[in-house]
């Protein structure tokens, strides 16, 4: 294939195509780091509040990475679902 009269093999190794490629590398590494960072914390807090609702469960992944490290952080804290729902009503509130 050739685009604007340059080999696609040509323009795959140009700077600009390699830095959007890496960029794009380090965006699903991001990506794939929040997902487990949720994934681990819905197991974890699964053993330590009983079984979540459907709207928690949807609710966790959705946080910012920044919330989902402070709920891992305050996770061992929680006595129970009231404890997790009253963490989730005062970091939704420093959220807005």
């Amino acid at each position: 294939m050739v685009i604007a009269g340059i080999p696609r093999e040509d323009i795959r190794h140009t700077r600009a195509v390699q830095d959007w490629l890496a960029e794009g590398r380090q965006e699903g590494l991001q990506e794939g780091e929040v997902r487990g960072e949720a994934k681990v914390t819905l197991r974890l807090l699964n053993r330590r509040c009983g079984r979540l609702t459907g709207a928690t469960t949807a609710l966790i992944p959705a946080k910012p990475q920044e919330q989902l490290k402070a709920l891992a952080d305050s996770l061992l804290n929680l006595q129970g679902p009231a404890d997790l729902a009253a963490w989730l009503a005062a970091n939704a509130a420093a959220a807005n």
